[in-house]
């Protein structure tokens, strides 16, 4: 395990907490394409521009948000808010983050429950998705040389990418990894069990059915609070969750709407569970949005709270170290995989090919604010799908 330099203390100036407010209510605005691009526009704010943590805090928070339930994208906005101001920019940079993606669904829904229909996305989406593939590489060519720091880490990497395309869970990827690493360097495992508890439990609980009840505020913020709580894995996994809960148990949704609502969530920008927020609205207008929006957030905000002071006390111990290089090796190959899906989708033709490529060269050797490609995308997607040819 490589010595770390002991963090400093975050400072508690209302300075700070504006620089955060300012940060993550952008990011809520400008990030596309979800968590792991998310993750990558931090990277580039935080650890590139700002220079507020080292490569190698950065990517144990990322691991420390792989742990644990809920929106990683989110979680570690909380994180870098509570390593920066400490609880109060727990708060503000978890809350800035989330809001604004909350008004712009809010804002769409209000069009759906009017109009039956979603508004026309498709081609900003077109233009921003190659954009945000860019920054995702981006992000790892930098966290890439902090976390595979020798030849060994390179092979658990590598061995996490052929097991994640293979279909292993995500969870039983990032846990090997840590095991592995933990045995090779010739430690006792006791310290692994330890860093594991909210996976298996997670699993656990997810399990558990949601008996049949009408329609009310209060059960509907019951069931995005168990979201919340237990979930782990992609937007695909929360719609396969919503589908079997809220279509299939509740009946409080029909097929269509939830692939709506989902998909409202994927086109977006900021956190993808503001689909709690699409659904409450449909189901009870403002009132039932806010709510469904509470109960899915809330989680984050307490197993950040709970789980955030650790982090460095992991760093510190050698065995927990070792486990934590291993899972920070995990999550850059899960996060390399997943830019690899998003990749597939995102690039379908000489055009996002030729904004993928542009976009990569520009952050790479002028390190230009991603905020603006992703909306330069945007307008150059618009464009293409008006174009007469």
């Amino acid at each position: 395990m490589t010595d770390q330099a002991p963090q400093p203390a975050p400072p508690r100036s209302p300075a700070a907490l504006r620089e955060l407010a300012a940060l993550f209510g952008r990011l809520g605005l400008t990030a596309f394409g979800g968590p792991a691009v998310h993750i990558a526009m931090m990277e580039e704010e935080v650890v590139r521009r700002r220079q507020w943590m080292t490569h190698a805090r950065f990517l144990d928070l990322v691991s420390a948000t792989n742990l644990i339930p809920g929106p990683n994208s989110t979680e570690m906005a909380i994180h870098i808010g509570y390593d920066r101001a400490g609880w109060r920019g727990l708060a503000v940079a978890g809350g800035c983050f989330i809001l604004p993606a909350v008004v712009i669904v809010s804002a769409i829904a209000w069009v759906y429950v009017r109009a039956g229909a979603l508004p026309e996305l498709t081609g900003a989406m077109y233009g921003i998705k190659p954009v945000v593939i860019a920054v995702a590489i981006q992000a790892l060519w930098g966290l890439g040389k902090a976390a595979v720091k020798t030849p060994y880490l390179a092979i658990i990497a590598a061995a996490a990418v052929a097991a994640s395309l293979a279909g292993v869970n995500e969870l039983v990827v990032l846990a090997a990894a840590g095991g592995v690493v933990a045995a090779g360097r010739r430690v006792r495992g006791g310290a692994t069990v330890a860093l594991l508890p909210w996976p298996v439990l997670g699993a656990s609980v997810t399990a558990t059915s949601v008996t049949a009840t009408s329609f009310g505020l209060w059960p509907l913020f019951l069931f995005f609070l168990k979201v919340g709580s237990v979930l782990f894995g992609s937007g695909y996994v929360l719609l396969a969750f919503l589908r079997a809960d809220l279509v299939e148990r509740l009946h409080w949704l029909t097929e269509s709407q939830l692939l709506d609502a989902v998909a409202v969530g994927q086109v977006t920008p900021g956190p993808v569970f503001t689909t709690a927020t699409f659904i409450g609205y449909l189901l009870g207008g403002a009132p039932a949005a806010g709510v469904a929006t509470v109960g899915i957030f809330l989680p984050a905000f307490a197993f950040v709270a709970l789980s955030g002071p650790l982090v460095s006390r992991i760093r510190s111990s050698k065995t927990a170290g070792a486990v934590l290089d291993g899972v920070n090796a995990g999550s850059l190959a899960l996060m390399g995989v997943v830019t690899l899906q998003l990749g597939r989708t995102a690039i379908i033709d000489i055009p996002t090919a030729l904004l993928a490529a542009t976009s990569a060269i520009v952050l790479l050797r002028f390190r230009l604010n991603s905020a603006w490609l992703v909306l330069a995308g945007g307008l150059v997607g618009t464009a293409l799908s008006h174009a007469p040819w």
